[in-house]
């Protein structure tokens, strides 16, 4: 892996596909729920970066594994800290739909 590679971030494509291959696993989008309703990656749940402390919501499990993807993967990278923070241990930036090139759903 050299330098540039390190710098480049997170591949929200590879991510999906590690995403859809683990089981138990919650595709997050934490944009907002406008965001959302304009295209994202299907069967994810949005919870916006400001509701992140409704996480339990989706889950109660601290080991689930969570995906989490946001426009650009700033608020994604946030998120998983945050995330971290409340004690989810398996959790995954996949940075930002704008990079992704499957299906996107309205």
């Amino acid at each position: 892996m050299g330098f540039f590679n390190f710098i480049k971030g997170p591949d929200i494509n590879q991510g999906i596909q590690d995403c859809q291959q683990t089981s138990g696993a919650v595709l997050l989008d934490v944009r907002t729920p406008q965001e959302y309703t304009e295209g994202h990656i299907p069967g994810s749940k949005n919870i916006p970066l400001a509701s992140l402390a409704q996480a339990g919501a989706v889950t109660f499990q601290k080991d689930t594994p969570l995906f989490v993807y946001c426009y650009s993967g700033g608020r994604s990278r946030q998120a998983a800290d945050i995330l971290k923070g409340m004690g989810y241990t398996n959790v995954k930036n996949l940075g930002g739909i704008a990079s992704y090139t499957g299906k996107v759903e309205k």
